[in-house]
């Protein structure tokens, strides 16, 4: 038996929390106070329903997604399932890999449809979904590591911009990972497949075999995880010049490929205090913005 959902506005009196064993959301919305007021209603009503929702497929979700796999029959379970889709001939990756930017992107979703709000994210762990009217923006900030957040960069995101998800995936953050990134930023059409492609990058983003490199089978760690016997990073060791650049090009080379297949908008790839950047990482004079900050970061 589990302890009840925490929901609780934060001391700012704006942002909302909700808090529900491994979910964990922060909630903002601007507008109109009736509007926010209803929106944070519709979103923590849905919320208290979600984790019961996933633990009754979890089988399902936690088991490898191939061409011809069963597919989950809940609405969160479905987003997960077709997030991971366009990489289940490629790679090994669960529905799992998209379960918090799709949490974000499902409560997100009951919120507009209940309140006219000029703007709103919902933000799980790192991986955000985002809503922008007409005329809103939000600016965010880029991090190098997620276990130590320091800021490198930062960029705006515009209601004309067709980005509403952002996902950072990591050997550093709070779910397991295959490759060394210390982060791994992905900006996409919507969290759910942010958050997937995330995954995947920073799984590229790789020195296999490297002996500085501590890695274990994740079942060890934690014996429900979907990923296994696969071995997870647990630690990296300093690396030199060449090997970061070797690690940070296959994982350049991956983005690349997701980005020439429409699945991501760009990303920004960080292992030891270095960083690549898929271009586009945003539009016009918001890229360029970016850009100088990284020159000065």
């Amino acid at each position: 038996m589990r302890d009840p959902a925490l929901i609780r506005m934060l001391p700012d009196g704006h942002r909302l929390h909700l808090h529900d064993g491994p979910i964990d959301l922060i909630i903002e919305a601007d507008g109109s106070p009736q509007a926010v007021s209803a929106a944070y209603e519709a979103a923590a009503r849905r919320f208290v329903s979600i984790l019961d929702e996933l633990c009754d497929e979890l089988p399902l979700l936690r088991a490898r997604a191939k061409k011809h796999s069963e597919r989950p029959c809940g609405l969160i379970a479905q987003r997960m399932f077709a997030a991971v889709q366009p990489y289940s001939e490629d790679c090994f990756i669960t529905p799992m890999a998209a379960v918090a930017g799709s949490v974000a992107e499902t409560i997100l979703e009951t919120m507009t449809a209940t309140a006219t709000i000029d703007r709103a994210y919902v933000n799980n762990g790192g991986d955000i979904a985002l809503h922008l009217a007409d005329s809103q923006s939000y600016k965010i900030g880029m991090v190098e590591r997620p276990d130590r957040p320091s800021l490198f960069g930062a960029a705006e995101i515009t209601s004309a911009d067709p980005l509403r998800g952002l996902a950072t995936s990591g050997w550093r953050g709070r779910s397991f990972s295959l490759g060394i990134a210390d982060a791994v930023t992905v900006l996409a059409r919507c969290a759910s497949t942010a958050d997937a492609a995330a995954t995947v990058i920073a799984n590229a983003v790789n020195l296999p075999d490297h002996p500085g490199i501590t890695r274990v089978p994740a079942r060890e760690i934690a014996p429900d995880s979907d990923l296994g016997d696969l071995l997870v990073t647990r630690g990296v060791g300093p690396l030199s010049q060449s090997e970061i650049d070797a690690a940070l090009e296959s994982g350049l080379f991956a983005a690349t490929a997701l980005r020439e297949r429409g699945l991501i908008h760009s990303a920004a790839l960080c292992l030891q205090g270095h960083t690549r950047v898929v271009l586009p990482f945003l539009l016009q004079s918001s890229f360029e913005s970016f850009q100088r900050s990284l020159l000065h970061a």
